[in-house]
């Protein structure tokens, strides 16, 4: 199945716009703790709905995100395309944090607290990917991912 980068673009947040035009609200050193605190959090959501993908689990994977990733696209729309792009990278080999960073604004998507994160990942059919996924925090103080993004 072809997937257009234009229904890609809708839900995953592209490496460049985000990192390009990420804007972190920072207030001391109580702020700089309770980021650490919240990018945490938000890794560990990262890590475990990425277990799901991995499994290929991938409508266990739209039930878990967030509202906004939900509103972009249904759950059938989401398997499709997250099946296309992952299944020809094969098996999963390993995955390290990157990067991490707290922004209470991202380019295109709703106010909110969020955590852009890049992990350096490598699959049995490609030797080098970089994951970009964005768990945001939901109404109730759950960390649910809101973009994900494979280049």
């Amino acid at each position: 199945m072809k997937v257009s980068m234009r229904s890609l673009a809708i839900v995953f947040l592209s490496t460049a716009l985000v990192l390009g035009g990420l804007q972190s609200a920072r207030a001391g050193d109580s702020g700089k703790s309770d980021e650490k605190a919240a990018e945490a959090a938000a890794e560990k959501a990262a890590m475990d709905w990425l277990a799901l993908i991995d499994q290929s689990k991938y409508v266990q994977s739209w039930d878990e995100a967030a509202p906004y990733f939900k509103s972009m696209l249904n759950k059938s729309q989401w398997e499709s395309q997250v099946k296309a792009a992952r299944e020809p990278m094969g098996k999963l080999i390993s995955r390290s944090v990157k990067t991490r960073q707290f922004a209470k604004t991202l380019p295109g998507a709703p106010d909110g607290e969020y955590v852009v994160i890049q992990f350096d990942t490598k699959f049995e059919n490609k030797a080098a990917a970089v994951e970009t996924i964005t768990p945001q925090k939901d109404p109730e103080g759950n960390w649910r991912v809101s973009g994900y993004f494979i280049r």
